[in-house]
């Protein structure tokens, strides 16, 4: 199978578990159980978002979500007392 296939089945498979799920959870109305099975379906489906998202772009990449971090002091901001020479 491609990815785009497996990326396919595997949300079907988040749908199907969502559908079954769900009358479970209205039979045990808002109880802590009942609200981590809808927090575990909901996790799983934005991890497989997530999880496809990085197999689509390597790091380094245009489209990456590689993160860039800096000094945290922005050079044109004066703000702070400091003066720039």
């Amino acid at each position: 199978m491609s990815l785009e296939q497996d990326v396919a089945a595997a949300h079907r498979a988040v749908d199907e578990l969502e559908a079954a799920c769900s009358p479970l959870t209205r039979h045990f109305g808002d109880t802590v159980d009942a609200r981590r099975l809808r927090v575990d379906v909901a996790r799983l489906r934005d991890d497989l978002a997530l999880l496809c998202g990085a197999a689509r772009t390597a790091p380094g990449t245009p489209g990456s979500s590689a993160v860039t971090w800096g000094d945290a002091y922005d050079d044109e901001a004066t703000g702070s007392g400091r003066t720039v020479r």
